[in-house]
This record gives structure tokens, C-alpha cells and sequence, in this order.
């Protein structure tokens, strides 16, 4: 940087700025969230994308406070509020629940129905065995699409095509 020989920094003014003013934040959370210590409005819905969503944001400090990050749950993998804020509508989290709770009640149909085990693993078996159809047509799809060298299809198209002016002058 230069700074010229008559450069006086005493000259520059203080800012002067309110005690009680706002920042702007890029606030990045894991999850749709309602902040509610210091706004009582959730975040506009065009905000909130995937699982995770930026949103810019005016947050004041409150006297010295501010609202508190989410915490990570390992036990959950997965988030939580202390305060400061609460979590909107979480699909994701439902759908793994309502899995668990499809799975919980099948568990326990096998149990008390030996003719349901028998059924479920039919209905398991013809599942697998599609699948493994699919695969397999996929690794040939696979090795038709590899096997192909486009080097000597030309050079074979390019052959026909001299064969055929000789034919024609000729």
C-alpha cells in the first residue's frame, strides 16, 4: 500500500456507529428452522431448499445475546435446538420413522404368523431375483455399449463408401 508523505492518520474521522445495531449474517443451518428469540416470523418458504438452506439475516444483539447454533446429536445423527430456535416440518426424518415403524410391526406379524414369515420371504425372494434380473441387464446393456470399437465402424463405413465410387466410375 503507499501512503503519501503528508498522510495523517489522525485526520480520518471516527465512525461513530449506534450501540444497539444490526449485522448482516450468512446463516447456514442443517434444517428448516423458526427463529423465535429474536423474530417472531418463520423464514419465507423460498428459503428453505433441500436440507440445507442459506438465508441472509438481520440479527440484533440483544443486549449481548444471540441465539445458540444448533448442537449435533450423535446418538440421533442428527441436530438439536437448545433455544433460540424450533425446527419446522421435517420430512425426511418422518419417512425414517414411519420405516422404522413398518419394519417394527412386520417384526412382530412374523412372530405370531409362521405362514406370514413364509409369505414375506417369498414376497423378499421374487423381489431379489427381479433385481438381479435388472443387474444382469445392465452388465450386458454395459458390455454391448463397450464392445463396440467406433474406430473400425468407421473405417468400415469408409471402405463401403470407396467400394461404391468405384462401382460408380466403373
Amino acid at each position: 500500500k503507499y501512503y503519501p508523505p503528508d498522510f495523517d492518520p489522525a485526520k480520518i474521522p471516527k465512525l461513530k456507529l449506534p450501540k444497539d445495531r444490526q449485522y448482516v449474517v450468512r446463516l447456514m443451518a442443517p434444517f428448516n428452522m423458526r427463529v423465535g428469540s429474536w423474530l417472531d416470523q418463520p423464514f419465507p418458504s423460498s428459503w428453505s431448499w433441500g436440507w440445507l438452506w442459506a438465508a441472509w439475516s438481520r440479527i440484533p444483539t440483544l443486549g449481548g445475546r444471540a441465539a445458540v447454533p444448533p448442537q449435533t446429536d450423535p446418538e440421533n445423527t442428527d441436530y438439536t435446538m437448545e433455544h433460540g430456535a424450533t425446527r419446522n416440518f421435517q420430512a425426511e426424518k418422518l419417512l425414517e420413522e414411519e420405516e422404522k415403524r413398518m419394519q417394527k410391526e412386520r417384526e412382530e406379524e412374523e412372530l405370531n404368523n409362521p405362514m406370514k414369515v413364509l409369505e414375506n420371504r417369498t414376497k423378499d425372494s421374487k423381489l431379489e431375483m427381479e433385481v438381479l434380473e435388472n443387474l444382469q441387464e445392465l452388465k450386458e446393456l454395459n458390455q454391448r455399449q463397450a464392445n463396440v470399437d467406433f474406430e473400425a465402424m468407421l473405417k468400415q463405413h469408409k471402405e463401403v463408401e470407396e467400394e461404391q465410387r468405384r462401382k460408380e466410375q466403373e
